[in-house]
């Protein structure tokens, strides 16, 4: 229509906006249709995602697993190796040969072309923002900062359909991931907003903002895992949304091992339909307040495991025994507990009692020589390292319980050392002194002590003890096929160790039955 010869022009309806309701309404859809996704996943595993009122999201089995049976197992959303300025390791494999800096933002590294088209469609997006940085930041972007960078990297991928997802492998399993914002203290806030400023003046991306990587900063110091090899040696951190469901134990059902990348969970012992997986996300060999100490300061809560919740006695007696004081008598294994009077520690067996000053006077002579033992360890000088680790280890055997935890790590130390210096016989030594406490420790089945058990193994074959050998390798495998399983490379050398020992073994009893 034309009005006094002009085209009238019809007015455009203002697009009502919507309303709270209906997105609320889209979102709680869109969070249904992911948790049924999940849900499902899981349950074909034999496993179902409970909420506990004092645990929050919980892992409860519907079936029955055997002890060495997979739970679980998962690659990481995102990972980074720990790479320092001395050490490199690959960005996808975590290996440290052959290794070959990334032309264009010098920060990650790549043992082959294979690994670097892996981790291609990932770095291109990190290496374009890593390279507008001044030579003089690069410092600052440390593993930490690079495992924050990928995961945004990552879920915009994901939105963009550039890379896949599913169930068990997308952004809203990190959203759903606990971040206790609430419990930190002041000092720590402002450290997450000052690591969010800089991985947002290095992505540069408008739609990101400080407050929102922060409190993911927050999620990855209660939620990543250190990713270790099959010795459970640390290679790099990583993100397992799905794995971060299982809560802690002191006393787990389940273990955490790697192969490569990918996280694996396995039963240590029978679980029953209807019963929640545990693992540790601690060293457990510690006193009750130690482990509940470690907890409360890395992952704020306090554990009410089976071993934790216990008589006020017995925790006083495992603290004295793992963390205090031996009896002045020799034969006697009692151990100390503080006198009323403050002056000194009276055994519980004997009665005898222990000087507060004479206490006092040893710890210092082990803090100095400890300190002198250090400087040496970091310069590389293993043989003065060694000598003075022995005069703390001596000191430490008058002043500590036999199973003291610091007797035992100093042992550990001495173990290494000796090794490094291959002397074979004294690491022996060292290495049984460990296994006898890693046994009152540890429960029978924990992969700590099946790795002592293996070095054990290895230090008696190098000395030609054939039947200790052979002894130590079968130990370490009864304890490692139900903790690493028995298709790993590391798994499959030690069958070899084990074979090789008992055909040995064998031929020389052949000999002397002849003889």
């Amino acid at each position: 229509m034309t009005v006094g010869g002009k085209l009238k022009k019809k007015k455009k309806r203002k697009k009502k906006p919507k309303s709270i309701w209906r997105i609320m309404t889209s979102l709680r859809t869109v969070f249904s249709e992911f948790m049924e996704d999940l849900h499902s996943a899981l349950n074909a595993r034999g496993l179902t995602v409970t909420i506990l009122p004092e645990k929050g999201r919980s892992l409860f089995t519907t079936r029955n697993f055997r002890p060495g049976e997979e739970i679980i197992s998962q690659e990481p959303y995102v990972c980074v190796p720990n790479n320092s300025p001395v050490e490199f390791r690959c960005d996808r494999c975590f290996a440290s040969i052959n290794l070959k800096k990334c032309s264009a933002c010098k920060v990650a590294w790549y043992c082959s072309s294979m690994c670097q088209r892996s981790e291609w469609k990932l770095h291109r997006l990190e290496c374009d923002a890593l390279a507008r940085l001044d030579k003089g930041r690069h410092k600052s972007v440390t593993p930490s900062i690079r495992l924050m960078i990928k995961l945004f990297i990552r879920r915009k991928l994901q939105s963009e359909k550039v890379i896949p997802m599913a169930a068990t492998d997308n952004y809203k399993l990190v959203e759903e991931l606990i971040d206790h914002m609430s419990g930190i203290d002041e000092k720590q806030l402002v450290l997450y907003a000052q690591m969010g400023t800089l991985v947002n003046l290095i992505l540069q991306w408008p739609e990101m903002n400080v407050k929102e990587i922060a409190v993911n900063f927050s999620k990855l110091a209660c939620n990543a895992h250190t990713i270790c090899d099959s010795e459970l040696r640390p290679l790099g951190t990583g993100l397992y949304p799905v794995i971060s469901i299982i809560n802690h134990s002191c006393l787990p059902n389940a273990v955490l091992v790697f192969e490569g990348r990918s996280a694996v969970v396995r039963a240590v012992q029978h679980i029953p339909p209807g019963a929640e997986v545990s693992i540790s996300y601690i060293e457990t060999a510690g006193s009750t307040m130690t482990r509940q100490k470690t907890l409360k300061e890395n992952y704020l809560f306090t554990c009410t495991c089976s071993r934790c919740v216990k008589a006020q006695e017995d925790e006083i007696k495992e603290s004295a025994i793992l963390e205090g004081y031996r009896c002045t008598n020799d034969q006697c294994a009692g151990f100390l507990l503080r006198n009323s009077d403050d002056t000194g520690f009276t055994c519980q067996q004997c009665g005898l009692v222990r000087s507060k000053e004479d206490i006092k006077n040893i710890a210092s002579q082990i803090k100095s020589i400890s300190d002198e033992a250090s400087t040496s360890m970091s310069s590389q000088n293993y043989a003065e390292a060694l000598f003075m680790h022995e005069k703390v280890e001596k000191l430490q055997k008058i002043l500590c319980h036999p199973y003291s935890i610091s007797l035992m790590q100093t042992r550990e130390k001495l173990l290494k050392i000796s090794m490094e210096l291959e002397n074979w016989t004294k690491a022996l030594t060292y290495c049984k002194l460990t296994i006898s406490v890693y046994q009152k420790l540890y429960p029978g089945i924990h992969p700590l002590l099946g790795l002592q058990f293996y070095t054990c193994g290895k230090l008696e074959w190098l000395l030609g003890h054939t039947e200790d050998s052979l002894k130590s390798y079968t130990k370490a495998f009864d304890i490692l096929r139900i903790t690493h399983g028995t298709n790993s490379s590391f798994m499959k050398e030690l069958l070899q160790k084990l074979e090789e020992a008992r055909a040995e073994a064998s031929y020389k009893r052949s000999s002397i039955d002849d003889e």
